[in-house]
């Protein structure tokens, strides 16, 4: 920590510090060395810290404290007096011990059958369900959260910059952080209470929303809700816990022992109970670990204190800190319950001590507990998507009397101060540009317009050349009932305007029951997935290839009309149903989709009609989703998803050329390796029965783009192989750096591994290869197409490079061996 921190939370707190006791410095040895996970704590007391990887420390106290402890095992105890108020900028310097025989240290590996530590660790995981809300069949409490976002590392240039001119009332709500000591403005908060069933014999959980107050962004739950799924729950009994999609090892973890140091530090009784403090702290540098220490009870093992601190040189991106306080309750003399959780997470494009960034911080407290009160099943399905808006117009008087801790002063005046602020002309401005760079789209909130998304402005191919795009949807609110979206395109080489339109109704609320009705006329490139999509404004890849290899002339024209209905059964279960009409014809020259009509291949169609009746059940265990409307989006990736769809096409209505039946099954799995990171399996299997030409057979999806694209083969181009019965399997490991991180050379960079491998096996019956009339040979992959990858991510930050290999049909003619793809991101 900087001095002039120390500094300016001085002045902008002077009339705060009585009462309270501020410290933070370095902690080094005599050489000058710092001091990693050196134990500093206020004398006669048990509130402390432990340092970081460089020997820093910050912490505070509403009390008055005279002297603080410092300690470590090897060093001699050093005692520091302290004053009245902030103690900043300390230096403290450890003696090597002189009494050596009396102290036990532990360096590298602590396994060691003689370290208590290690004792008690093993008595926690033979205990770890067996504690807490484990012990009864049914459970319910009540929850308040509270979740806020601030801008931090404030200084007198940031405050008097142009870009606050007229804003300067926002600093009149500046705080500083008990945690890092440094300066904050709130600039968000939402809060609510909750009611939480679970059921541990029936392993559902269920939780209802009762109120809802958030900071007068948004008109709803909406951007608030997306903010707080950020921080998912996390049991520190697991052996990994998440944050921001990456697996960090929990130090309670049976694998902790393989990635921490412990040593018991302490024991004294807390709440009429005996404990043990024990610290930990990560042995190797970049791995997803943390530091911090915790107080188990001698008897139960059930855990009442824990603090982590992520390790600050954890492979992870735009997360400067991460911060967690757990406190439990004891409930009839042996019962361990989660009273208290906070968590701090310090956002920033540097990890720099001096960078600016904003705090994320979330607090829930829980009580009123009720147990063993069953309910039936069918309590924890219904209300798939409820929705009540008196949830979100609680008054003032209602939060005053039910939130379960009080605001403070500075956050009780951000509904006021961020009311204020949107008023302001030039945060409007400023606000509006973030949401376009978030969305994609320009709102007009006078016409309950958005213009977008502005990223499918521009486009190219071979058949239209350069293509421009303009598009909109209807949007009063994240929480729609209905919605209208549509776009027009115009190829300046084909001469030809496209458009599509498409609207959404949600007739029944409560289970999702929403009909759709929709057109597209537009150019397409078919074969960029196996399992088929009636998305009809999904955007083609036909205007993506700009950044592509090879020759991209095999598009289709394509009018697509559906008329659909979907509907959520229970949660992350949806059925849906299509009536779709299409036609289909080449949209060059250079390519065919021509037929044969007749059995003795007289006659030649060079056009498809079809209708088609599609039934889909799609399965998501484990998704979780933003808002109640028409529209929702989804917080991350990283869940399972079952996809069924059976397709039968109808003959001569709306003339329509062909009678078939489609069976296609698309199952994805992610799955954590044992702390090695996360495994991806995606299978793909369909089958045609019935004969169909070119247009409607299963294409096994190339990738010619320069990029990479999930599920396709990065070595074949479109239409190498067509199939009309197939099995696609792909697995792709993501390690996360924790190979790199045990690289010296590496370890800095905060690389990320990646390996994969995929394969498709696939044939054409004899009837549909004799309808061919397009001079274009089916060749399907009966002897397993199969290639390999293996790329390194995390480059730069927002950059991955794969390198593609082919392992079978070498010999066919064109055929790409080696390839290198790169994709770009924004990722935790």
């Amino acid at each position: 920590m900087k001095p002039y921190h120390y500094l300016i939370a001085f002045l902008f707190f002077s009339s705060f510090l009585l009462g309270q006791t501020k410290v933070g410095g370095k902690v080094t040895d005599e050489f000058g060395d710092p001091v990693a996970f050196a134990n500093v704590v206020f004398k006669d007391s048990k509130e402390g810290v432990i340092t970081d990887e460089n020997g820093d420390f910050y912490f505070e106290s509403d009390k008055d404290y005279t002297a603080l402890v410092v300690t470590f095992v090897g060093f001699s105890r050093e005692e520091v007096p302290l004053k009245k108020g902030l103690n900043a900028n300390l230096k403290i310097v450890l003696k090597e011990g002189t009494e050596l025989k009396e102290v036990v240290v532990y360096t590298g590996k602590t396994s060691k059958k003689d370290n208590p530590a290690l004792d008690i660790l093993r008595k926690i995981w033979e205990r770890k369900r067996k504690n807490g809300l484990y012990m009864f069949d049914q459970y319910k409490y009540d929850k308040y959260e509270k979740v806020e976002f601030d801008m931090n590392t404030l200084d007198s240039a940031f405050m008097n910059s142009k870009i606050f001119k007229g804003m300067e009332f926002i600093f009149d709500n500046i705080d500083t952080s008990r945690i890092t000591g440094k300066t904050y403005l709130p600039i968000f908060i939402n809060e609510s209470l909750s009611e939480v069933y679970g059921d541990n014999v029936l392993k559902k959980k269920k939780e209802i929303l009762k109120a809802n107050k958030n900071s007068g962004f948004g008109d709803g739950d909406g951007v608030n809700t997306f903010i707080k799924d950020l921080y998912a729950e996390y049991d520190i009994y697991n052996n990994y816990l998440k944050f921001f999609d990456k697996d960090f090892v929990s130090p309670l973890s049976r694998t902790g022992i393989n990635v921490y140091n412990y040593v018991l530090s302490d024991s004294t009784f807390i709440d009429n109970k005996w404990c043990y403090n024990i610290v930990f702290y990560p042995r190797r540098k970049n791995e997803l670990t943390f530091k911090g220490d915790f107080w188990v009870n001698d008897s139960t093992f059930a855990i009442k204190k824990i603090n982590l601190e992520a390790s600050k040189s954890a492979n992870i991106n735009w997360v400067k800190e991460i911060y967690i306080e757990q406190e439990f309750d004891v409930l009839n003399d042996s019962v361990f319950l989660l009273k208290r959780d906070y968590m701090m997470s310090d956002f920033s494009f540097s990890k720099k001590e001096e960078s600016k960034g904003v705090y994320g911080k979330r607090t829930t407290v829980v009580k009123n507990h009720q147990f063993d009160i069953p309910k039936d099943e069918k309590f924890y399905r219904e209300e798939v998507n409820f929705y009540d808006n008196a949830v979100f117009d609680k008054p003032n008087e209602f939060w005053e009397q039910n939130r379960f801790e009080s605001l403070n002063n500075n956050e009780a005046g951000i509904y006021k101060m961020l009311d204020t602020l949107g008023t302001v002309p030039k945060f409007k401005r400023i606000y509006n540009l973030a949401s376009i760079l978030g969305s994609g789209y320009v709102e007009f909130p006078q016409y309950n317009l958005d213009f977008g998304p502005i990223f499918s402005t521009f486009g190219y191919n071979d058949v239209e050349g350069v293509r421009i795009r303009a598009g909109g949807r209807t949007y009063f609110g994240p929480n729609d009932k209905w919605r209208i979206q549509g776009y027009g395109a115009y190829g300046f080489n084909d001469d030809k305007f496209k458009y599509g339109i498409s609207g959404k109704w949600m007739v029944n609320p409560k289970n999702r029951l929403i009909l759709s009705l929709g057109n597209r006329r537009d150019v397409e490139q078919i074969g960029v997935s196996l399992t088929t999509s009636n998305d009809v404004l999904g955007r083609s890849f036909a205007s993506s290839s700009l950044f592509s290899s090879g020759i991209n002339n095999k598009l289709t024209s394509i009018n697509l009309t559906t008329l659909g209905a979907e509907m959520e059964v229970f949660k992350n279960f949806m059925i849906q149903t299509n009536l779709t009409y299409r036609t289909l014809r080449s949209a060059s020259n250079e390519f065919s989709l021509d037929y044969y009509t007749d059995a003795s291949q007289s006659e030649i169609k060079s056009e498809v009609k079809q209708s088609e009746l599609n039934l889909v059940l799609e399965y998501t265990p484990g998704r979780k989703t933003v808002g109640y409307g028409v529209d929702r989006m989804e917080v991350d990736n990283n869940y399972a998803r079952f996809f069924l769809s059976y397709s039968n096409g109808l003959k001569g209505v709306l003339n329509s050329d062909f009678n078939y039946q489609k069976l296609q099954l698309f199952y994805r799995q992610p799955a954590l390796i044992g702390g090695f990171g996360r495994l991806f399996t995606t299978f793909e299997t369909g089958k045609i029965f019935g004969t169909v030409p070119l247009g409607l057979m299963g294409v096994i999806p190339g990738n010619q783009s320069y990029f990479i694209i999930e599920n396709t083969y990065n070595l074949l181009d479109y239409y190498d192989f067509v199939a009309d019965e197939y099995a696609s399997l792909h697995f792709e490991h993501h390690f996360n750096g924790r190979l790199f991180s045990r690289v010296p050379m590496l370890r800095k960079l905060n690389l990320r591994e990646i390996i994969g491998i995929k394969g498709v096996y696939g044939r054409v019956s004899d009837e549909n290869k004799l309808i061919n009339a397009s001079g274009f040979e089916y060749v399907a992959p009966e002897d397993l197409y199969w290639e390999y990858h293996a790329g390194v991510g995390n480059i730069f930050k927002i950059l991955r490079i794969d390198c593609a290999w082919r392992g079978s049909y070498l010999d066919m003619p064109n055929a790409r061996k080696f390839s290198v793809k790169a994709s770009f991101g924004f990722y935790f």
